[in-house]
């Protein structure tokens, strides 16, 4: 048995379960019958007794015998004895016990040890005066059940192996084909496994029954773990990609230093560079963390009701006293309040300041307004402007524009984590750009989110 399969387990179960069904319904059926038909076959003995009992009447000692009486009827006998036990009229059945007490208004049933033959017996004490009478007995062969049973009885046990039969192979049927959604999981999980294919999908219809939910969930969780492997394998092409030219330049300036310096001012000048480039692999690093983070959704959105202008105050307070040197401007629409992650928006908005300041103009605007439904945060310089055809990569990963002012360049993940940070509100980040005008980057998304909605207005 534990070697079976489970559709073999389950098809054994079952089958065993409906033979059992099936032998109790027909005991069942068959115990129902014989007992409606001994009750009815007491109604039809004691109606008949009854009825008899008011054409009996005793006249100069002589029993009377109306017109409407019977001795005999569909098989039941009616017998008077005296108050001793003689018999004074009627006949018993050939097999009734001649003796056999009396025992007023009771029916019972009387067999006698020599034959086979059971009787329903019912007797009456029918008095004449105040100590004379007659006992009435009606007699009547105990109800078999019916023919019409037994064939069916019999007909059932013939077929009871052939029933299992078609039963069992149906049941195996209705598991196989359950069980269907299950194969298909176990062989998308395989072919994973094996190929190493994490695109591969179960793709079962939608459905309410807990094998499409279980095949739902498998899918679910085949699309995270795609996601999860992609953005672990992007984070390990990109941290290899961009930390080898600070490894080479440390690495050179070590030889460099090892070689070539003697004095202590050439030391300096080479920690200062090593220095340098180690700031700039730590900045690396912890960025493309942070995006894996948000692209593996293991940063959870602490949604809260914020002014979002007076967050962008709150940031450009902090950058002045970062850039002194730069100028910066706002312009804050009062009353802008929105559900939004306070943390991921402040980071999004320092990240367009120091964009600005890096590649743009020493004038900065920042813009808080509502538009509709949505609300809008716009960093402006009035740098040079990016050149249309560079418009469209600087969403992309490490893609930096040429001309940047002062301050180093940068990563090149500012603005993609921008980008993400907004489409995690359910919104978007756009960039105005013309050579001479400037620069305008817009983070634009809901005052107040889908799943959001009915509590605020309850509110």
């Amino acid at each position: 048995m534990k070697r079976l399969s489970v559709r073999k387990k389950l098809t054994l179960w079952m089958t065993a379960l409906m033979l059992a069904l099936v032998i109790v319904v027909l005991g069942f059926l068959f115990a129902v019958s014989s007992r409606v038909a001994m009750q009815s076959a007491q109604e039809q003995l004691e109606s008949f007794v009854r009825g008899n009992l008011t054409s009996i009447t005793m006249e100069n000692d002589t029993l009377q015998f109306g017109e409407g009486f019977q001795f005999t009827r569909s098989g039941m006998y009616l017998l008077v004895y005296n108050a001793s036990g003689a018999l004074l009229a009627g006949q018993t059945p050939l097999s009734y016990p001649t003796s056999v007490p009396f025992e007023n208004g009771l029916t019972r049933l009387v067999s006698d040890d020599q034959a086979d033959d059971v009787y329903l017996t019912l007797d009456f004490w029918l008095p004449f005066g105040w100590d004379d009478g007659v006992w009435v007995r009606g007699v009547m062969q105990e109800p078999e059940v019916s023919d019409a049973m037994h064939r069916l009885l019999d007909i059932s046990l013939l077929l009871l192996p052939l029933i299992v039969l078609v039963g069992g192979v149906g049941v195996y049927r209705i598991v196989r084909r359950a069980f269907q959604p299950i194969d298909r999981i176990v062989a998308a999980a395989s072919r994973i496994s094996e190929g190493r294919d994490l695109s591969q999908r179960i793709g079962l219809p939608p459905g309410k029954d807990e094998i499409s939910q279980l095949a739902a969930a498998f899918d679910q969780m085949f699309e995270r773990l795609e996601r999860a492997f992609e953005a672990e394998s992007r984070f390990t092409s990109d941290a290899s990609h961009e930390l080898r030219t600070p490894t080479a330049v440390i690495l050179a300036q070590c030889r460099e230093a090892e070689q070539h310096a003697k004095t202590l001012s050439d030391y300096a000048e080479a920690v200062e560079v090593i220095h340098r480039q180690a700031d700039r692999m730590s900045g690396l690093i912890g960025q493309l963390l942070q995006m894996t983070r948000l692209e593996q959704g293991t940063v959870p959105l602490c949604l809260e009701e914020a002014d979002l202008g007076d967050l962008a105050e709150v940031v450009c307070e902090e950058q002045r006293a970062v850039h002194p040197e730069c100028t910066i401007e706002t312009w804050l629409e009062p009353g802008v309040t929105a559900w939004f992650d306070v943390t991921l928006i402040t980071r999004a908005l320092q990240n367009l300041l120091e964009n600005a300041y890096r590649y743009g103009g020493p004038r900065i605007t920042v813009e808080v307004r509502r538009e509709r439904e949505d609300v809008a945060l716009s960093v402006f310089d009035d740098g040079p402007g990016i050149p249309e055809d560079q418009q469209q990569r600087i969403w992309k990963r490490f893609y930096r524009v040429e001309t940047a002012r002062s301050g180093g360049q940068g990563t090149g993940l500012g603005l993609p984590m921008v980008a993400q940070i907004a489409s995690m509100h359910g919104g978007e980040a756009s960039v105005e750009s013309r050579p001479g005008w400037g620069t305008r980057f817009t983070l634009r998304f809901p005052a107040v989110p889908a799943d959001q909605k009915p509590a605020a207005e309850k509110d």
